[in-house]
């Protein structure tokens, strides 16, 4: 009998946030805003549609689904039917919901809108039904589509005796706008259903018994939160101007309970089981880049290169982002105020920021080219003399001439995107050198394959190297290959960190997730958890195509799965050299220039096969072909051309049929842990 891929388990590390048909710009924009202030430090909590929710297989890192402002007509539209099975059977199975406003009218069993109001009135049935009831509102008067009108700061009385976790408040103001309230809530303590907080104002509508304005609704292993009222709204991302002196009063009331209600929604957002930041995160600012080289000629051809861009002018405006270009000791470095203006035409500077939503894009972004190596002093948390020392030895150590990758570092402290900085933005691409790394500390905005968003906390290795690839290789070496050789350099550049690395299991997922034998488990219980995600985007230009190779892995952060750190404590010992994010990027850049210059030369030939099964997870897993009506398959390796799976169809005995498959990636189509192919190319 084959054998099948170890078992992987899936950490939950998604907050899903819907933002498809009938939501609102802004209550996405608040639920993401004050989600990633109190989850960030855990989960990715990241925007999707309806359509990922229906077609791609979200459930199985989704810790949270969260389901916004707007208008629940619009919810029924995109949802009903398939998408609701997924969404019901998703928290049956130990997920969670969390419904605002609209969100909740959509989990109840029934919704009362506007009765009797021929321009608002919506009544109905609902498919999710999380609570029993009816959910009927408007609670309070004046409610008008897009519009503040109706806005108030309602008060909540809040039962803390169902809310146990942390400091919670006996009562607060949250913002409203169109809520309903969840009738006869109390009549439900049967069907477990407990009152979270209720209204304290006189309604507009017939509660029933009680007032409920939040509940919570236990449903199989999971359980739903629902909340007419909404306090995932900071009052300082609201708009003053907006509406007239009495809207002014609510965002007043509102900012003088913005700690009651920040400490609610962490109650809540504790009793669906998340783990909930004790601090909350402030809006990180971005902080300035610099680029720097192993050559000062280097450093100095991009300066020329850059400012002939730039011209007379004051900024250099790209596709995606707009640059400051500076010389190093041009302006005095701890003032940020002097070198750029808040009032720019260009747009607002760092100074401007302010706590509340931010739109890292207008920013403009710092970016200082040094002809020296920056000091520690100015970065302090990438030691770029120590970088370039291991670089220049692991280079040195090079059987295939490695010499430009991570030569050219471009770093930030805080930036939105490695990835975004690099592929967005076209000029500033043109103008690096094949090779260039972009890294960063921590990013705001990172990028991953499909719906996902890779988590970086403080600890985790950031980067994007530009690879030009000249269009005569393309028939003997692919471009759609260099995802297979960064996931390879990766694991390689793990295993040849330092003496007794070589012991680190830690092996690729297909087509270029890295995955690690969890240190936690027991010897017994061998189980696979995701540390490096990579995202590849390539374009096509002058003959060549430039590809933005962005990896994130978990190097000494324990969050949101498992580190580097934690598996050679627990695989190489106490012999393990420390991980540092300098050593080991150096390792990653060397090794990654090395697979991709034999590439060049000899394609992937066998020996890069024999380096990717080596490697990998699937060497004769069993799986189903979703798409073929559930028939069986065994993996048998990928195509030397276009990286395309290959599975043979089994019998009912699992023996082959003859029948061979050749499978496409698209993105998280595929779900090997489940043992799950979904899409067939022929």
């Amino acid at each position: 009998m084959a054998t099948t891929a170890p078992n992987t388990t899936g950490k939950k590390l998604n907050v899903l946030v819907y933002s498809g048909d009938g939501t609102t710009v802004e209550s996405v924009r608040h639920c993401l805003y004050t989600l990633r202030r109190l989850l960030a430090s855990h989960y990715a909590v990241i925007p999707v549609t309806a359509e990922m929710l229906i077609k791609e297989p979200w459930t199985l890192t989704c810790a949270l689904l969260v389901i916004p402002g707007g208008a629940d007509l619009g919810y029924c539209r995109a949802l009903n039917g398939v998408g609701n099975h997924r969404i019901e059977q998703f928290v049956r199975r130990g997920g969670a919901y969390l419904g605002f406003c609209a969100g909740a009218y959509y989990g109840s069993k029934r919704c009362e809108f506007e009765v009797g109001d021929k321009t608002l009135q919506v009544i109905g049935e609902r498919e999710l039904a999380f609570y029993p009831g009816t959910c009927r509102g408007g609670a309070f008067r004046g409610f008008v589509y897009h519009s503040e009108a109706g806005a108030r700061a309602v008060a909540l009385t809040v039962s803390k005796e169902a809310l146990s976790a942390g400091v919670v408040p006996t009562n607060f103001r949250s913002y409203y706008n169109g809520g309903g309230v969840f009738v006869d809530a109390p009549l439900y303590a049967d069907k477990g259903v407990e009152v979270l907080a209720s209204y304290a104002d006189r309604l507009n509508v017939d509660p029933g018994t009680g007032t409920a304005a939040v509940v919570y609704c236990p449903i199989g292993d999971g359980a739903a939160i629902l909340t007419g009222p909404h306090p995932e709204f900071a009052a300082v991302n609201l708009d003053r101007k907006a509406g007239g002196p009495e809207y002014a009063e609510v965002i007043d009331a509102l900012a003088a309970d913005d700690k009651g209600r920040t400490d609610f929604l962490k109650a809540c957002l504790s009793k669906l089981g998340l783990q909930v930041a004790q601090d909350t995160t402030h809006v990180p600012s971005l902080s300035s880049l610099h680029f720097s080289s192993l050559s000062s000629g280097d450093a100095e051809r991009v300066l020329k290169s850059l400012e002939e861009l730039v011209g007379d002018k004051e900024f250099l405006k790209d596709e995606h982002d707009t640059f400051k270009i500076e010389k190093s000791g041009a302006y005095n470095m701890g003032t940020l105020a002097e070198s750029l203006s808040a009032d720019s035409k260009e747009g607002p500077s760092e100074s401007s920021q302010t706590e509340g939503i931010v739109d890292y894009q207008s920013i403009v972004k710092r970016l200082v080219i040094h002809d020296d190596v920056p000091s520690s002093k100015l970065t302090p948390y990438f030691n770029h003399h120590a970088f370039y020392s291991h670089l220049r030895d692991y280079q040195a150590q090079s059987k295939e001439g490695a010499s430009l990758f991570g030569s050219n570092i471009l770093y930030g402290e805080v930036v939105t995107s490695t990835n975004t900085i690099l592929e967005k933005n076209v000029k500033l691409l043109r103008n690096m050198p094949t090779g260039t790394t972009a890294t960063a500390t921590t990013q705001v905005a990172g990028r991953g394959r499909g719906s996902n968003v890779w988590v970086s906390p403080a600890g985790a290795l950031i980067f994007s190297t530009v690879v030009r690839h000249p269009m005569e290789k393309m028939q003997s070496a692919p471009v759609v290959l260099i995802q297979y050789l960064s996931a390879l350099a990766v694991v390689q550049g793990i295993r040849s960190y330092d003496e007794g690395y070589d012991a680190m299991p830690v092996k690729l997922k297909w087509p270029n997730d890295v995955y690690a034998l969890d240190p936690e488990q027991p010897e017994n219980k061998k189980q696979y958890t995701k540390i490096c995600g990579i995202l590849v985007n390539s374009s096509y230009s002058s003959n060549e195509y430039t590809s933005v190779v962005g990896i994130g892995l978990n190097a000494t952060n324990a969050s949101p799965t498992t580190s580097l750190t934690a598996l050679a404590s627990r695989f190489v010992g106490r012999r393990a050299a420390p991980i540092t994010l300098e050593k080991l990027l150096a390792r990653i850049l060397t090794v990654f220039e090395d697979l991709y210059n034999r590439f060049l030369r000899t394609g992937f030939d066998r020996t890069f096969e024999d380096m990717y099964y080596n490697a990998w997870l699937h060497t004769n897993q069993i799986v189903t072909l979703e798409t073929e009506g559930g028939a069986r398959a065994r993996i048998k390796g990928v195509t030397r051309d276009f990286g395309l799976l290959l599975a043979e169809e089994l019998s009912w005995d699992d023996r082959p049929t003859g029948r061979v498959w050749q499978l496409q990636s698209d993105s998280n189509s595929f779900d090997f842990m489940r043992g799950l192919v979904k899409r067939k190319v022929n």
